[in-house]
């Protein structure tokens, strides 16, 4: 099968899988792993932030900085398509008690100005206190769309005006990163909390970090102990981490280059109404005719690929690791025969 249902269905490579079975182990939760304490440090530096902490997810990463930023009565201001909303399972209501002000960017990607007309009068009782500014880069549902990093300078500089913190959700980062070539540290200077994904496209088994400052990440291990997200000898995982900040970043633009193939493949098929702008590793396409992705990703599976829906109409595609160009020119010549 051609699996191109997400860049997480990655298995470890050799070299990965090596270095985890080298690893030093240590209780991570008394603080004594020293794999996992590498990883840490090493993420922290590479974005220019003084500390960090690992986890088992994405989902438990974002949780935790909106955890650690917001209280009962505050309000977190995001893109209606953002991850911490859609996919966490109501966890900003379930986990920290807050509301939510839900904005309408391009593709999910909101502005400063837009950011400034949602703050709520902190004197206003009938309106939650507004606290935290949270962004995704990559957008996924935006089709792994990138910000525009003035953009995101701006925000930063309103949100230190306003005193609200500012989050990013980076599960796909490091995919902005290879398509811009912006300096990472440049991100770690704006942004209060960064999480990062290593088992998106960095190819690793299990994992994701938070950065922040010192006294942040201090705060979030409280969190994380209470979401029971303590895993003991866990630097087994962290070795995959530190192999793939190693090995695997820069193969990401083979990824965002496979991508954009296929999308240039499929604007000249006649099911395809359009395909949104790539730039990462995510395509989406709408179906033609009103054609339903539940049927049409049917109809994929029985030629041998694997995709999701993503939305009534439209279908995603996720390049990663795994998926080579051998795939790549299979996939469209099957495409091309729908």
């Amino acid at each position: 099968m051609i699996d191109l249902r997400s860049d997480t269905i990655t298995q470890p490579t050799s070299g990965m899988k090596q270095a985890m079975m080298e690893a030093r182990v240590g209780d991570d939760v008394f603080g004594e792993d020293p794999t996992i304490n590498a990883l840490e440090q090493k993420a922290a530096d590479y974005f220019g932030m003084e500390s960090a902490i690992f986890c088992p997810s994405g989902t438990m990463t974002n949780q935790i900085a909106i955890r650690v930023h917001t209280a009962p009565h505050t309000e977190v201001i995001c893109d209606a398509k953002s991850h911490i909303y859609l996919y966490e399972g109501g966890g900003i209501a379930y986990n920290s008690f807050a509301s939510v002000r839900l904005l309408h960017g391009d593709r999910g990607r909101i502005t400063a100005e837009m950011v400034e007309d949602n703050i709520n009068n902190p004197e206003d009782v009938h309106a939650p206190i507004s606290t935290l500014v949270s962004l995704e880069n990559t957008m996924n549902k935006g089709g792994g769309c990138v910000y525009d990093f003035k953009e995101i300078e701006k925000i930063s500089s309103l949100c230190k005006e306003r005193d609200l913190k500012l989050h990013l959700d980076g599960a796909r980062l490091f995919n902005a990163l290879v398509a811009t070539d912006d300096d990472p540290k440049k991100y770690g200077k704006h942004f209060d909390t960064i999480s990062i994904c290593l088992s998106k496209g960095l190819g690793c088994p299990v994992g994701s970090l938070l950065l922040g400052d010192k006294a942040t990440i201090k705060k979030a291990r409280r969190v994380r102990k209470v979401l029971g997200g303590g895993m003991r000898q866990a630097g087994f995982l962290a070795a995959a981490g530190i192999y793939a900040l190693d090995h695997h970043i820069e193969r990401l633009k083979d990824d965002n280059d496979r991508a954009k193939t296929i999308a240039n493949a499929l604007e000249g098929l006649s099911f395809v109404e359009s395909v949104l702008p790539v730039e990462t590793n995510i395509v989406i396409f709408k179906l033609a005719n009103s054609g339903l992705s539940v049927d049409f990703v049917e109809k994929l599976k029985q030629k041998g690929i694997l995709a999701v829906p993503f939305g009534k109409h439209d279908v995603r595609f996720v390049t990663h690791l795994d998926f080579d160009d051998d795939m790549l020119n299979d996939l469209i010549e099957k495409l091309k025969a729908i």
